[in-house]
């Protein structure tokens, strides 16, 4: 079997790599010329994806990256992994998906099988891009080919996290589609979830992250409650997890990161909004979770107070640029907006991310690209008034932050169980 796969970021190369060690023939199709160039050389431009895993598919002949969407004709089934963020107005942007539609459209063929990964709201596969598959191609979704929705479950860092066990939700445009699609992931992937509709698929999706968004903004909500009664909401935490039943343990942090969990719910809010529904609980963990980074920089300003410094002239260093620890996956990073915070406020910001060691281009934060990550030693550190811990990385040693830093401010919990002097270590 033949398939493509378009997007080679965070969830198409995996799942290009896994369904080519599954024995399917792989076309991977992305528009950037140096990934395809990277990958046909073997080389991995992600942190946690092996070169050698890359390199023996390219060699096995079962992966094959390419910039050449006509390829796409003599593949049987498609599948779409390509981004969905919101617009400047805080929208859903689904542009990607129907540019990508618009692209493949013309190299459909009868019978063949078309899946959208990228998380969106729901409607999105059996409306939006089915007209433009259609139009496009002149065949029927559902008749002529199979169009179906099955979202990606990528947890970038998590050594546990294995595309071939993590159970795949599959959602049809007609049981015809929903079998199709069952197939192809049936060769590649372990547990098949079957749902009665795309929708159904798509709204599964949000509901995963939505879960996580409204979690995550309780515990940061509570992370100041508890901060007022001078109570460590980490040491509260700790303890409630060890109720068998009943708990699921959820961390504060400076902001929400990654490419689902800051973006996926306003998907489910701005699609509410057609049927004349409020999603009033969205909308509330949405407004605690992004005063996050205000609060953090608020809690510097009282630390450097502390040592009689303003925060305006003060040199402050946001440790970790990477949305979580031990990836180099920056996107959506609440450590972007901690440095436009400190920078508006007149602190002279830096950063250091041992896997992000130059800043490439973002959607929204285009004004720090190309700067770079301070080194890591002492003289370095010592230069700095304040450091943020934004991403607890494991490859830092926070004993050495300790003895280099007068002021650390932590909002990770990372110096938990490091001696530190009084009220050098501030909880964020």
């Amino acid at each position: 079997m033949k398939i493509a796969v378009i997007g080679l970021g965070y969830v198409g190369l995996p799942l290009s790599l896994q369904f080519a060690r599954s024995g399917v023939t792989v076309l991977g199709l992305d528009i950037d010329p140096a990934k395809v160039e990277a990958l046909n050389a073997g080389r991995s431009y992600i942190k946690h994806i092996s070169a050698e895993a890359i390199a023996a598919a390219v060699k096995a002949k079962s992966f094959f990256a390419s910039a050449d969407f006509s390829r796409i004709s003599a593949v049987e089934a498609v599948i779409i992994c390509v981004p969905t963020p919101l617009n400047k107005n805080r929208e859903p942007d689904i542009s990607f998906i129907l540019d990508t539609g618009k692209a493949l459209a013309p190299h459909l063929k009868k019978g063949m099988l078309v899946v959208l990964e990228s998380t969106t709201y729901p409607g999105t596969t059996d409306e939006d891009l089915r007209e433009v598959l259609e139009a496009g191609s002149k065949l029927k979704a559902g008749t002529d080919f199979h169009l179906a929705f099955s979202p990606e479950r990528e947890d970038p860092g998590n050594a546990q996290s294995k595309v071939e066990i993590i159970p795949k939700v599959i959602g049809g445009y007609t049981p015809a589609c929903l079998e199709r699609a069952k197939a192809l992931y049936g060769r590649a992937i372990k547990t098949i979830v079957p749902v009665s509709s795309c929708r159904a698929a798509e709204a599964t999706k949000l509901l995963e992250n939505i879960f996580r968004s409204v979690n995550i903004a309780l515990v940061n909500e509570l992370k100041l409650v508890y901060g007022a009664m001078d109570i460590d909401v980490w040491e509260v935490i700790r303890a409630a997890k060890t109720k068998p039943f009943g708990f699921m343990a959820f961390y504060p942090g400076p902001g929400l990161g990654g490419h689902c969990i800051p973006i996926d719910p306003f998907y489910l809010t701005w699609k509410a909004r057609e049927f004349g529904q409020h999603t009033r609980f969205i909308e509330l963990a949405g407004e605690i979770n992004t005063a996050m980074p205000v609060y953090v920089v608020n809690r510097t300003a009282e630390a450097l107070n502390e040592s009689r410094k303003p925060m305006k002239g003060s040199r402050v260093l946001v440790l970790g640029l990477a949305y979580k620890p031990n990836v180099d996956d920056d996107r959506e990073s609440p450590s972007y907006i901690l440095l436009d915070l400190l920078k508006a406020r007149g602190a002279e910001a830096a950063y250091y991310d041992p896997y992000v060691p130059v800043i490439r281009p973002t959607r929204e934060h285009s004004h720090w690209t190309g700067t770079r990550s301070v080194s890591w030693n002492r003289e370095t550190v010592q230069n700095f008034d304040a450091v943020i811990i934004a991403t607890n990385h494991e490859a830092i040693d926070y004993k050495k932050l300790a003895d280099w830093s007068a002021c650390i401010v932590d909002t990770r919990n990372a110096m938990a169980g490091v001696k530190v002097k009084p009220r050098q270590v501030w909880k964020a």
